[in-house]
Formats: C-alpha cells, structure tokens, sequence
C-alpha cells in the first residue's frame, strides 16, 4: 500500500510538472485603494461613504517559434464575461516580429485607442449625474464597437518618424431586432504622433469612428458617429494637455440620440514624491427620446477637478481629491443632487 501510495504521488508530481512546462507565462498585478467620499450637492443632504476598490489583473501570453506572441487576459475582481468590446475581459492579441499586432474578439474601437491623456482628480470623488443628461465627459464617447471584430496597430514609425495608427472593424453580433436599437457594425481609424520641440515632448491623437444601429422601428436621424483631437505637451515635470470631441450618439439603455461635444483639458506638475492635477471639462448634447426626431434643448455637464498625490512608499500613495460640478437637463437644472462639490481622502497600493 506503501509503495502505491508512493507511486501515485510520482505520478501526480510528474504531471504536475509537465503542465507546468507546457503552460503559457502568466502575470498579475493590481491594486487596492481605500478611502472616503464626502459629497455636497446643492439643495441635498451632505453624505459621507467609504469606498473601498480592488482590482486583480491577469495577463497570459507566449511566444510561438516563429517570433508571434500570443497573449490575452482578465480582471478576476471583476469576473466580466461580456463579449462588448472593452470588457474586463480581452480576447487575443497577436504580437508580430515586426512591432505590429492584431487584436482579435472584443477588440474595440481605433478612434478610442488614441484618445491623448487628458490630466484631472486622481481621487475617486464625484457626484452622481442624472441618467437624464447625455451630455459627455470623454473624448472616446461614441465609440462603441461589437465583441465581433479585430483592432489592427500598425508599427511604430508607420510612413514617418513618430507615426503610429490603428484601423478597427466589427460586425453584426445577430441580436434581434426590436424597438430597442441594436449595434450593426462599426468602422474606425486612428492615430498618434509623437515628436520633439526643444526640451518639449509633444504627443498629438486624433480619431474618426462610425457605429451603426438599428431596429425595428423608426432610425436616429445620425449613426453613432465621432472625431476627436487632443495635444499633450509635456517639459521636465509639466504636463499640459488639451482635447476635443464633436459628433452623434445613440443610447440602447435609455432610448436616445443625440448631437454632442465635450472639450477636456489638463494640467500636471510632479516635483519629488508629490504630483499636482487640475483639470476641466465642458460637454453640451441636443437630445432626444423619439428616434428621427432631433431635439432643441441642450444638456451640459461642467466639471472642475483637482488633486494631490504623494508616494508614501514603493507601491502606496495617498491622495486627497476635489471636484465642483455644474449640469443642466434640457436647458434647466432638474436635479439639484447633481450638481456641487465632492471631496475624497484615501490611499492606494499597487502591486
């Protein structure tokens, strides 16, 4: 019995290792941020809550013997099986010789992909926005793109020195369709370039994006249709940032279409353990709930944002955040709770 025993724990031990050899490389990281929000919206109660974040990444690749890398990965805290583009959860990406790579399953949208970073609050702190108001707060906010497609990215130094783009495509997921508009397909472009001026580093995007939906019955008078430009200038440890969105969206959740715009803009100043943010934004959209029939009254959403980090130690930084927002709902405020000011005090480790 010994012996048996013995000889089905070699076994065991032995696959074991021989899954071990023939596994792909795995890494993980994340983070885990703690601390309190306090909000202050005009004509409400004042509310303080603890917010308490995780999020534990995994990313898988290998390499074939050709130079290929094939690589893919999910967010356990999360747990997302979604087959939108953007999800949690990545499909696969193949990573070639040359510098290019080819994402493959919920690949998402190029135009998105090179949206310029815009500084603002590295604290969690925000009102909550009635769900009324489409107004948008991102330069990427139409561009939605099936679980069905590729994102392909070219090398870098693509045509010219500093040059790099991305084409998109995606396709009809087959949902059928009601009164409840359905994403068709989507097709998008875009790209970056990155040059020198002096002692200044200058990064300009820009992305055109097009989404079609449908249903059974009456169209949006637009497809889901965007462009986007921003510019960031970084010298030393400033870093100054600029960017600007215009074009038509169509919401599924809550019927609508609507005519958008939205300017963000940023500033950034690291000195020793210490970084300061400041940053705006200003979107305005002309919405409607009856699809084909375009509306005159506008939502706008305008929002102040400031924060100091401080890097404690390797790893831990802790952060104190401010934001002011102002919002209008068809011309006129309808949720007082939406617009004010929102504190946030916390930390955040990385690993």
């Amino acid at each position: 019995m010994k012996k048996e025993l013995l000889i089905a724990s070699a076994l065991v031990s032995t696959m074991g290792l021989a899954g071990v050899a023939q596994a792909a490389t795995a890494t993980f990281s994340g983070n885990h941020r703690v601390g309190i929000d306090a909000d202050d919206g005009d004509g409400a109660v004042g509310t303080k809550a603890a917010l308490l974040q995780s999020s534990f990444a995994v990313s898988v690749s290998e390499t074939t013997d050709s130079g290929i890398t094939i690589s893919s990965g999910f967010d356990v805290a999360e747990e997302s099986t979604s087959g939108a583009g953007g999800g949690a959860s990545s499909g696969l990406t193949l990573a070639f010789t040359d510098g290019s790579k080819l994402d493959l399953v919920s690949a998402g949208n190029a135009s998105g992909s090179h949206d310029v970073s815009i500084p603002g609050s590295a604290g969690e702190e925000g009102l909550t926005v009635t769900t009324t108001n489409t107004a948008p707060t991102g330069l990427d906010f139409a561009t939605g793109s099936t679980g069905i497609g590729f994102e392909y990215h070219t090398v870098a130094d693509f045509m010219m020195d500093g040059f790099k783009a991305s084409i998109s495509y995606s396709t009809d997921t087959g949902a059928t369709k009601t009164a409840t508009p359905e994403k068709e397909g989507h097709w998008a472009v875009g790209g970056t370039y990155v040059t020198d001026a002096g002692d200044t580093a200058i990064t300009l995007g820009a992305g055109l994006s097009y989404t079609d939906w449908e249903n059974t019955g009456t169209e949006a008078t637009n497809d889901e249709n965007s462009t986007h430009i921003g510019i960031s200038a970084v010298t030393g440890d400033l870093t100054v940032a600029v960017g600007f969105a215009d074009g038509d969206r169509v919401g599924k959740t809550a019927t609508y279409e609507a005519s958008a715009n939205v300017m963000k803009a940023g500033v950034k100043y690291v000195t020793g353990d210490m970084t300061f943010n400041l940053g705006v934004v200003s979107g305005e959209s002309k919405d409607s709930t009856t699809l084909g029939t375009p509306d005159t009254e506008e939502d706008s959403y305008d929002k102040t944002s400031a924060s100091v980090t401080y890097a404690v130690a390797s790893g831990v930084t802790a952060i104190l955040g401010f934001t002011d927002i102002d919002t209008t709902d068809e011309d006129a405020v309808v949720d007082s709770a939406s617009n004010g000011s929102s504190w946030y005090i916390g930390a955040n480790i990385a690993f």
